[in-house]
């Protein structure tokens, strides 16, 4: 059997990026694709504990070395008991997030050394890199001020994931070039224009997918 494909989507806050992981996931499986939906931090029962701490409380809550820490072992239990296998078994992985999300964040965004995460990210992973990344790129206020609806339209009782919302317009913009510098270096990335409605975002996936 032969390996399946590995797609990342990745993009700063409000980008859409579950809404189009749906879409995608829907269309291969109706050619069908074995498909398996999977976000980071979490994907596993360990992770989505991690992801927990990992994205919400205070901004301060933890020093940049311990949000890299955190990622990198709720990856590593990721792609140990859900992506690998389900690779191997010819399963196409459409995952919210993965390691360019890590060089951009706490990368670009936090000043963390390139050599550094990405040393943490072959010993977590055994060097597993997505074949696609799809980048979901939008003006940051636009996405913050879609993010911020979105949580606001959640119930009252369900915990916030705002934590790196709430880090601010200066920081995210430094996210967003990072975005940009890591797709002007690596040929996985494909920029998709985020700001068009959601039929015209999921008709620019699907191209890139196709080719």
């Amino acid at each position: 059997m032969s390996r399946g494909r590995f797609i990342a989507f990745e993009g700063g806050e409000g980008a859409g990026k579950s809404t189009q992981i749906a879409r995608l996931a829907e269309a291969l499986r109706a050619r069908g694709e074995g498909v398996v939906v999977t976000r980071e931090p979490g994907g596993t029962p360990g992770a989505e504990e991690i992801r927990a701490l990992f994205v919400r409380g205070e901004t301060a809550r933890w020093t940049v070395e311990t949000d890299v820490l955190l990622v990198c072992a709720a990856r590593a239990d990721h792609v140990a008991r859900l992506i690998r296998p389900a690779l191997e078994a010819g399963s196409t992985v459409l995952c919210d997030r993965f390691i360019h999300s890590t060089l951009a964040y706490q990368g670009h965004g936090k000043g963390v050394a390139m050599a550094q995460l990405l040393a943490l990210h072959a010993f977590a992973t055994g060097d597993l890199w997505p074949d696609l990344v799809l980048w979901l790129d939008l003006p940051v206020e636009l996405g913050l001020s879609r993010s911020t609806k979105r949580a606001a339209a959640q119930e009252a009782d369900l915990p916030q994931e705002q934590r790196f919302e709430a880090l601010g317009l200066a920081y995210h913009e430094k996210v967003r070039a990072g975005f940009a510098s890591l797709a002007a270096e690596d040929g996985r990335i494909v920029r998709i224009d985020a700001t068009q409605d959601i039929d015209g975002v999921a008709a620019a996936i699907a191209a890139a997918v196709l080719r």
